[in-house]
């Protein structure tokens, strides 16, 4: 894989309830998300990445847009994903995004 088709766009594909990252062509991993109307939060449930693409930051692209997104919307989330909560320690900035029984 050459440098140039490293680079990770994320989207939102709300109609399956998962951000999708792709590189080049290719799906390069997924978040799947659920969201709960009553309280205003959306659960990070699963991260997977695909085989030919880890150590690409595909992760660390999908967890950083799941948080831009709570941002935006905004609404708490629930880090369910224990990828997603990794990444959550090394980035403590987002942890006001966090329900607060689910803070690292």
């Amino acid at each position: 894989m050459t440098e140039q088709s490293t680079h990770v766009v994320v989207g939102d594909d709300t109609d399956r309830s998962r951000y999708e990252a792709h590189i080049g062509d290719h799906l390069a991993g997924v978040l799947a998300y659920s969201d709960d109307e009553e309280t205003g939060e959306r659960t990070l449930r699963h991260t997977v990445v695909g085989e030919a693409f880890g150590g690409h930051g595909v992760g660390s692209a999908l967890a950083s847009f799941a948080m831009q997104r709570a941002r935006d919307a905004p609404h708490t989330i629930v880090p369910q994903c224990t990828f997603v909560q990794g990444w959550l320690v090394k980035h403590p900035e987002h942890h006001d995004l966090v329900a607060h029984e689910y803070r690292p």
